[in-house]
């Protein structure tokens, strides 16, 4: 399918690694020009190069750390103009309300609910004064399941999603479309990560996290490009009258109301 994308300049923050890395190689294979947002500037460089070598096309990048004062307005002015925002840096703490303490509580929502939040706010009025763009979010599942072992995570995630929903409502107004994405697990080292700290949860024995993986759907994590080609299909024109909505790809996990 022929999506359109070829010259769509787009920012992915939380670009490093993961389905920020992943996103970022899918992109320049559609022909898109990127600027990649994340803490690592050394990272950020090598994926630089090695995307730019899948088509050609500039690809710029802002080692920064977005909730540091200022982060947001340098993004800003080093990214030029874009089309595709695509929100996607940080992650919330597995736990329940004990394990996750206040200050890591805080920690986790300001960089991925609050930096949201602020790179919408800040992209918002100038896609609006180029004639349009597209914003998406990558959240999660969790906030729709309620995991109490996940609630900060849980409570973030359905934050963000109630977000998107009301960013999105309106914003075919100006020609833009908001929408979210909720993977369930992928297979990146944030799953097995999680998968593990719930095994020493469940049966005090941080190994038998494979155990918690035949309970998935296939008996496996997503594949990333599973996930990743609905990035690029909701940020093309075969997209165009989907916003203010979240598409969930994990399996039917959350009908089973459980994270793993």
């Amino acid at each position: 399918m022929e999506l359109g994308l070829r010259g769509k300049r787009v920012l992915i923050s939380g670009a490093s690694q993961g389905i920020g890395e992943a996103l970022a190689i899918a992109f320049a294979e559609e022909n898109c020009p990127l600027h990649l947002v994340a803490r690592s500037e050394d990272r950020l460089q090598q994926l630089a190069e090695r995307t730019q070598k899948i088509n050609g096309l500039a690809v710029t990048y802002s080692a920064v750390d977005l909730t540091a004062e200022g982060a947001v307005e340098q993004v800003v002015s080093e990214a030029g103009a874009v089309d595709i925002v695509v929100n996607n840096a940080g992650t919330i703490p597995s736990g329940d309300l004990w394990q996750v303490d206040a200050k890591a509580w805080r920690e986790g929502w300001q960089l991925k609910g609050f930096g949201y939040v602020d790179m919408s706010r800040a992209f918002y009025p100038l896609m609006k004064a180029r004639g349009g763009g597209v914003i998406l979010n990558n959240i999660g599942n969790g906030g729709e399941i309620c995991d109490p072992d996940y609630i900060a995570g849980a409570t973030g995630n359905a934050g963000l999603m109630a977000f998107t929903r009301a960013l999105g409502g309106r914003s075919l107004d100006d020609n833009i479309r908001v929408v979210g994405v909720n993977p369930g697990p992928v297979d990146t080292g944030r799953i097995y990560n999680m998968l593990r700290q719930r095994a020493v949860t469940l049966f005090d024995d941080e190994a038998r996290y494979v155990e918690l993986i035949e309970r998935y759907p296939l008996k496996r994590p997503a594949h990333l490009r599973e996930v990743v080609d609905m990035f690029l299909f909701l940020a093309s024109e075969r997209a165009a009258y989907i916003t203010g909505t979240v598409i969930t790809i994990d399996g039917g996990i959350s009908a089973r109301r459980s994270v793993i």
